[in-house]
């Protein structure tokens, strides 16, 4: 690896450069140095202390052999035939003979009977593990160093990327054969647990490279936490909790003992409501509080007794987090429609494993094992195509806005924070961006334009933060428009995409939704050809075939 520095600029050089800091950024890594290829990995963060997942615990899908069918149904029939069988089956598998990796690197699973059970992993302690194994295998780790932009080549394929560093107050050039974005996907800076670093910036980077989006029409998740400390999203507990409003009538809140999903948005757009852990048993409470100790924090630091008093819930929302729109992915490799650039984890859209339904949980931890291996080799074979002097083409930068590359002497400088605010305004109230509908989000988009068309001014560029904050400003307002644009042509409801005014699932719409565009959005139609499948599952088709309008 070539390293030039200077007072103001870092420039390395590396066949794969990975864009992330968590889960499927490290797998990413880690699956192209095992290529035998040069791997610089850059995060926004400390790697292996920033992104949701080493915020706390976390559930895998990585079901045992004998149950692979009964999970593969299951998770075909959350994505109300839009998932895809033989992806949903290629996670399941690649995750179960991933984790003895992760066993063999220094992870220790819980035993039972002497045997490893490897479904769940505690998110501190895993992330570290992954740091640890990119070190030993030779990846250059940049922590505190988010990418702002990408690298273009003249015929239109990646490069590597910019970005900047906080601690050294400079800026840093990173040329790459090969770039993997894994660096989440737009929580809109709700503050949810570990969320964050999560603002959409892969999104904006490969759109502005030539890239597409897809199925972002599912980007409204909303997490259940308690209102007095607006940040802990584990609703595991919740299960167990009895729901009342101010005046202590009960909410009910259950479908055949399960908790109805629908239930909490549309009880809060009403007026407050309570909630009381009192139905979980004894045993229920040993279980809960082991793996998910993180959540009853909030309780223990307010002196609250859970199971015995009434606490005030509120939803947080996680946008495409645990939602599953993201960079649209057209091959087994995870390649995107940019040659070169591969997208992994939650930057990815996981229409394929979860339709329009969330992925969060276990089928999101799956996936960024999974996806963050095919992408790291498929980035390393692209780089290997490329030969040894491929880091001497010409490139040039990819950033389109919030960057302040082209200034205009007449444009106003924006104010960062003001645009994060007014994206906030649109995408965090239950009914605008959980109960949507025509009007709404054509107000919606209205204002959001608006926002753009600032973005396009001149932004603060005194420090390394105001650049790296008009940047993120500028990612936030791209995200939402996508997410609002793509929601306004999906005349249905399907999953967590809920129009009220198209309040059933259709048929005819059997599609996958690509969008993107920048000063002016569009969206495809993808059509999903594939027969539906019907229990038992079978799992013969060895491509996934859509067809577009």
């Amino acid at each position: 690896m070539l390293t030039v520095h200077s007072e103001n600029e870092l420039q390395l050089t590396a066949d794969v450069l990975v864009i992330g800091g968590g889960p499927a950024a490290a797998w990413a890594a880690w699956a192209a140095a095992s290529q035998g290829v040069k791997v610089i990995i850059v995060d926004k963060g400390f790697l292996g202390t920033s992104g949701a997942a080493a915020a706390s615990g976390n559930g895998i899908m990585a079901p045992s052999p004998e149950n692979w069918e009964k999970v593969l149904a299951e998770r075909y029939r959350v994505g109300k035939n839009l998932a895809n069988l033989r992806w949903i089956e290629r996670v399941i598998e690649k995750t179960w003979l991933s984790l003895p990796l992760v066993e063999s690197w220094g992870y220790r699973f819980p035993k039972e009977d002497g045997e490893s059970v490897r479904q769940s992993y505690y998110g501190p302690e895993y992330m570290r593990v992954l740091r640890k194994n990119l070190l030993r295998v030779g990846v250059q780790i940049l922590d505190q160093s988010p990418a702002l932009e990408l690298l273009l080549a003249d015929d239109g394929s990646v490069a590597g990327a910019r970005g900047v560093q906080r601690q050294h107050h400079r800026t840093y050039t990173v040329r790459a054969s090969a770039v993997v974005l894994a660096n989440g996907g737009c929580a809109f800076l709700s503050k949810a647990l570990g969320c964050n670093t999560n603002t959409g910036d892969g999104l904006l980077m490969a759109v502005e490279a030539g890239g597409e989006l897809s199925s972002m029409e599912a980007s409204n998740h909303y997490a259940i936490s308690t209102a007095f400390n607006a940040t802990v999203t584990r609703g595991v507990p919740f299960g167990w909790a009895s729901y009342t409003d101010e005046a202590g009538n009960d909410l009910g809140g259950y479908i055949n003992g399960r908790r109805d999903p629908s239930f909490l948005p549309n009880a809060l757009l009403k007026g407050p409501v309570y909630a009381r852990l009192d139905r979980a048993t004894p045993e229920v409470k040993a279980v809960v509080e082991k793996s998910h100790f993180i959540a009853f924090l909030p309780y223990t630091k307010a002196g609250i007794d859970p199971y015995t008093e009434r606490v005030p819930v509120t939803l947080v929302l996680e946008g495409t987090v645990r939602g599953t729109g993201g960079i649209r992915i057209v091959n087994d490799d995870c390649a995107t429609k940019v040659p070169g650039l591969y997208a992994a984890g939650d930057a990815a859209s996981r229409e394929f494993l979860a339709g329009l339904a969330s992925g969060g949980g276990g089928p999101n931890a799956a996936w960024a094992i999974s996806t963050g291996q095919w992408a790291g080799v498929g980035a390393a074979d692209f780089a290997k195509s490329l030969g040894a002097h491929a880091n001497e083409r010409v490139a040039r930068p990819g950033g389109q806005v919030g960057l302040g590359s082209s200034p205009s002497p007449t444009s106003e400088t924006f104010d960062s924070e003001a645009i994060v605010r007014g994206v906030q305004a649109q995408m965090f109230p239950l009914e605008k961006n959980y109960l949507r509908s025509e009007q709404g989000l054509l107000d919606s988009l209205a204002k959001l334009e608006t926002l753009w068309q600032q973005v396009q001014g001149n932004p603060k560029q005194d420090t390394v933060r105001d650049v790296e904050f008009s940047r993120r400003a500028a990612a936030l307002t791209a995200v939402a428009r996508w997410a609002y644009f793509s929601a306004l042509h999906r005349t249905e409801t399907r999953s967590e995409h809920i129009r009220i005014d198209y309040p059933e699932t259709d048929p005819n719409q059997r599609y996958y939704q690509a969008t993107g565009g920048l000063d002016k959005l569009w969206v495809r139609r993808d059509w999903i050809t594939d027969a539906i499948a019907t229990p038992p599952v079978q799992t013969t088709q060895t491509t996934t075939t859509v067809s577009k309008l």
